[in-house]
């Protein structure tokens, strides 16, 4: 990168899901006037892109106290009628395995610390107490939690969409079906000037800002991305109700079960009740058929890549969630399941994102590694990554989200405090994938 950059600089950036519109957006609130987004598909938003989805959980309710504030201006941010429509489902999101889990006790403690209106769920009572009585429940046996009144659901696509809009009305050149194939050098220096797409179509540009989410390993290999950015397939399946069964459903809470993972949300309009687990996850990597050398990094296999094939789930997985959603709600779980997805997120061992200059090239801005938790951040996430691009950002955060950061050492497991107890990722086994008729009762 030749010189600070500007407000004038010419900022290309590749990937228009979560963290590449907010960054789009922030930059042009910002006064930026150059500012170019790529994305490799050809409908925007992507229908593969992890935030293009039914719904997404938001909460404030995390471990690490920086999370939880950021999720809070989040929150206040998404009520804003006037910027963010009707997104934002404020429902409550009720917590479970405060007894169990560290993870759900610190974030008890920075909930409250930080004034969230909660209620403590101490027994199994207290914790059925918090469901509509239409609705049959499980026993909650052994689980305590609390509920967070602050907190709720989001419609992603819808809001993916109303950001896309945004970014274009403030003056953004957002360019569909454009996937980036490599970076473009300077001769001198050789850091990045640009980029070069896969129908070699060139884009110069004073900063690249990479926030391709779960492709930013496979799609830059010469990055240095492999080890820090995973991307990982989350199991999600779909149950269609009546409008009856929608009507006794419709004012449950958003429900989180910190000790196994599984989540499930209430209804959306169109009566379709969602509902996964968050573990290691999958990966998928093909071999190198060029070079005959080891696996590729992890790659999605999405409905873009293998239609509706890209859609499925393994059997074994689909048996994981209808026994967790039978033992919170019995009857939904004799219903056949109405489709499931692969939802690919980009883990990093410490579950922190990875925003910031390069260490090696002072051209490119990361903005990637959401760890499945991105998209609740849609309205201030961008505001992180110009801060970055600006040179504004605290110190501390300069050092938590930089690409070299040390990491914990755990013999390549992907830990999460939030969920995945020190697992490895399985790798997607394409013969293991679900029929039709595994999603029958």
């Amino acid at each position: 990168m030749s010189g600070e950059v500007s407000p004038s600089s010419k900022i290309v950036i590749v990937g228009a899901g979560c963290f590449g519109l907010s960054t789009a957006y922030h930059l042009l609130k910002r006064g930026f006037t150059s500012v170019t987004v790529l994305d490799k598909s050809a409908v925007l938003p992507a229908p593969d892109a992890a935030s293009t989805d039914l719904n997404k959980v938001v909460r404030s309710s995390y471990s690490d106290v920086f999370y939880t504030q950021l999720a809070r201006d989040a929150i206040a941010e998404w009520k804003n009628e006037a910027e963010w429509g009707y997104c934002y489902h404020e429902c409550g999101v009720v917590v479970l395995g405060q007894s169990k889990a560290s993870y759900a006790n610190k974030a008890y403690t920075n909930d409250v610390s930080l004034g969230a209106r909660i209620s403590t769920l101490s027994t199994p009572s207290a914790v059925r107490s918090v469901f509509p009585s239409t609705v049959s429940t499980g026993s909650f046996e052994d689980l305590t939690g609390y509920v967070n009144h602050d907190g709720g659901w989001a419609t992603a696509a819808t809001a993916m969409s109303r950001i896309l809009q945004k970014v274009k009305d403030l003056g953004a050149t957002v360019i569909a079906g454009k996937a980036v194939t490599s970076l473009l050098k300077r001769d001198t220096d050789g850091t990045t000037r640009g980029v070069k797409c896969a129908d070699e179509s060139e884009y110069e540009a004073d900063l690249v800002v990479l926030a391709a989410g779960s492709w930013m390993a496979s799609a830059f290999p010469d990055q240095g991305l492999q080890a820090k950015c995973v991307a990982t397939g989350q199991c999600i399946a779909f149950v269609e109700l009546t409008a009856e069964e929608a009507a006794a459903y419709k004012d449950l809470p958003v429900c989180l079960d910190f000790v196994s993972g599984f989540y499930i949300f209430p209804p959306n309009k169109d009566n379709f009740v969602k509902f996964a687990i968050h573990s290691a996850g999958l990966t998928h990597t093909v071999s190198d058929i060029a070079s005959e050398a080891s696996l590729s990094p992890s790659t999605p296999r999405t409905v873009l890549s293998d239609g509706q094939d890209g859609l499925r789930i393994p059997k074994d997985d689909v048996q994981v969630l209808r026994h967790h959603l039978r033992a919170l709600y019995p009857d939904l779980a004799k219903k056949p399941f109405a489709g499931t997805r692969i939802c690919w997120y980009t883990d990093a061992p410490d579950d922190d994102w990875v925003i910031g200059y390069h260490p090696e090239d002072s051209g490119v801005m990361l903005a990637t590694a959401g760890c499945g938790h991105a998209f609740k951040f849609l309205p201030n996430i961008g505001r992180l990554v110009a801060d970055a691009i600006q040179k504004t950002m605290d110190a501390a955060l300069i050092e938590k989200f930089a690409l070299n950061r040390p990491q914990p050492d755990t013999d390549n497991v992907y830990a999460s405090g939030l969920y995945r107890q020190a697992q490895k990722p399985k790798e997607l086994d394409l013969g293991s994938l679900c029929t039709p008729k595994d999603l029958l009762p």
